[in-house]
């Protein structure tokens, strides 16, 4: 059967919970194969040979893609179909994956990363759709602090899996395709209970990139830090006194932090303003940035300050999705998930460049001055946004 999102109540709640799971379970798989390919680009760019800056430039190609592409994402699902949309995207990142490895060239590689990310990028939209327009009302959050855990496991699983298999040859290639190749599996499993998507969202795109600003400019600051940070904290560890081995490990143990905290934060945002809660981890999130340089060097104190800030800081994506899935609903929820995910990947663009900038100008803490400057940005967002209700 079709659900539409306006009528949830009526939905019985295994066809919700089978709807959810499905949504939840495809787009985990999608995760652990974008993570495998992720360092699996960058380090066969390196045997061809590429400049970091070259492959950098190639990797920011997938925030400009998301940026570009996104927009038209519920449209399109919307007139040929949701489940269509998304058996299409699958398609897309299947095809796209093993281009990368039979057209083996950087310049070749540019149009085939761009509809790749534009691919990964609406199976993101439609999914997180999927999930907000079937998750109840009262446990939405709980519900989003859900699929941000399962999908933050599916982004580290990547790498591990890439360290089994290796890099070279086409068994990562093959191995990233089946698991993206699954992912069709739990959309065939559930085709009868995704939602309603039959009208293109009503109101010019740019209307839902500042209807709710707190909710959308948390997914760019939270796109800015995640991909600033995880990119540079290994250099950041190093300026500090770690070894390589124990700054490749600060990470992983921000990322734990990410895991484990985004169901209790979900939890939360049930039970409170989501739109002062975001206003909350900005707070956090900008202290704890501060505070690095004062736990610098201090060793397993400086570690549970990341895992710590680690884990609040990831709750932009989970509260931030849904604060918007309680403002909007059928259509409407659709474009405003899309203009969350073009923020995001306008954070992932920039946010790399900027922070690497800010540790140039001030080594080495201008890594902790520029994240700190982010999240102040999303506290004066808050602040307007409260101001003009």
């Amino acid at each position: 059967m079709s659900t539409d999102p306006r009528e949830i109540d009526a939905i019985p709640a295994r066809a919700r919970q089978v709807g959810i799971g499905a949504a939840i379970a495809l787009i985990a798989l999608v995760g652990v194969g974008l993570s495998l390919t992720i360092p699996l680009l960058s380090l066969e760019m390196e045997r061809m040979g590429v400049s970091n800056t070259g492959i950098g430039v190639n990797t920011a190609l997938a925030g400009i893609a998301g940026i570009i592409a996104v927009p038209y994402v519920p449209r399109v699902a919307a007139r040929i179909g949701m489940g269509r949309m998304l058996a299409l995207s699958i398609a897309l990142v299947l095809i796209s994956l093993i281009l990368f490895k039979a057209v083996f060239h950087y310049w070749a590689w540019f149009p085939i990363r761009f509809v790749f990310s534009a691919a990964l990028g609406a199976l993101f939209v439609l999914s997180e759709y999927w999930i907000s327009a079937l998750a109840p009302p009262a446990r939405r959050g709980m519900v989003m602090g859900i699929y941000a855990t399962v999908l933050a496991l599916g982004f580290a699983a990547g790498p591990g899996i890439l360290a089994l298999v290796g890099t070279s040859g086409w068994a990562p290639y093959l191995v990233g395709a089946g698991l993206l190749s699954l992912a069709a599996i739990p959309l065939v499993l559930a085709r009868g209970f995704l939602p309603t998507l039959d009208d293109a969202p009503p109101r010019p795109f740019s209307v839902y990139l500042f209807a709710l600003p707190t909710a959308t400019m948390a997914g760019m600051v939270f796109g800015a830090v995640e991909t600033g940070g995880f990119a540079l904290l290994p250099v950041y560890g190093l300026r500090i006194g770690f070894d390589a081995e124990q700054a490749a490990l600060l990470v992983t143990t921000l990322a734990l932090g990410n895991v484990l905290m985004q169901l209790p934060i979900g939890i939360l945002a049930d039970r409170m303003n989501k739109g002062l809660l975001l206003v909350l981890i900005a707070v956090l999130g900008c202290a704890g940035a501060a505070a690095l340089p004062l736990l610098a060097g201090t060793g397993l104190a400086f570690q549970a300050l990341l895992f710590a800030w680690g884990g609040v800081v990831g709750g932009l994506y989970t509260v931030g999705l849904s604060h918007l899935a309680g403002r909007f609903e059928g259509p409407d929820l659709a474009g405003a998930n899309a203009a969350f995910v073009v923020l995001y990947n306008v954070g992932l663009t920039v946010g790399p460049p900027v922070v690497g900038a800010a540790m140039d100008y001030s080594n080495p803490h201008g890594f902790a001055h520029a994240l700190s400057a982010l999240f102040l940005l999303l506290i004066a967002g808050g602040v307007v946004s409260a101001f003009r209700r």
